[in-house]
């Protein structure tokens, strides 16, 4: 089953000049990232691109799924791969708003996308740069091109408030845990 580019998600727009698809694009991430805040999650959000067209979109839905695999980055992929119906997503972007943990590298790598964009760091389990570099294993039988700290500031704020709040709340670490 296809689905409609307008059911993915609501700021589909026409393809932008190079110089602007990367902040575009987080922005719409982030903008994701916010309905998985809305949602109680932690917000990560993720859009995958190919041909300057978004085919995938999803916020981090672990604790409302009851999924451990349901971070931003594989349900934006599963999205992707419904709508081009296909798992390999060859030539795609996906731009996330948090560095990737080592499962969503491995989804990147099965997937076969081109391209990582992710905005801040994630110093606790990022398999990108931050903890290790799972994308540059030498047995890999695929390459994806990184590009880190793409409105990075926004992206890191966003989830730094949200840990804020979650503290001042008193929430446990468990529902927070994750984030992507």
């Amino acid at each position: 089953m296809k689905i409609g580019m307008a059911e993915i998600a609501p700021w589909l727009t026409p393809a932008l000049p190079t110089g602007h698809e990367h902040a575009h694009w987080m922005r719409a991430a982030s903008d994701e990232a916010r309905r998985g805040l809305d949602a109680g999650e932690v917000p990560v959000g993720a859009v995958v691109v190919r041909d300057g067209r978004p085919i995938g979109a999803g916020f981090n839905q672990p604790i409302r799924s009851g999924d451990p695999t349901a971070h931003a980055e594989i349900v934006a992929l599963r999205a992707a791969a419904r709508a081009v119906g296909n798992y390999r997503l060859t030539g795609a972007t996906l731009y996330v708003t948090v560095e990737p943990c080592l499962m969503c590298t491995g989804a990147l790598v099965h997937a076969r996308v081109a391209t990582l964009v992710y905005g801040a760091p994630e110093p606790r389990s990022g398999a990108v740069r931050s903890v290790m570099r799972a994308l540059d294993h030498p047995a890999l039988n695929h390459r994806v091109d990184i590009v880190g700290g793409v409105l990075e500031a926004e992206c890191r704020e966003l989830m730094q408030a949200f840990f804020r709040q979650r503290r001042s709340a008193g929430s446990s670490r468990e529902e927070v845990a994750g984030a992507g």
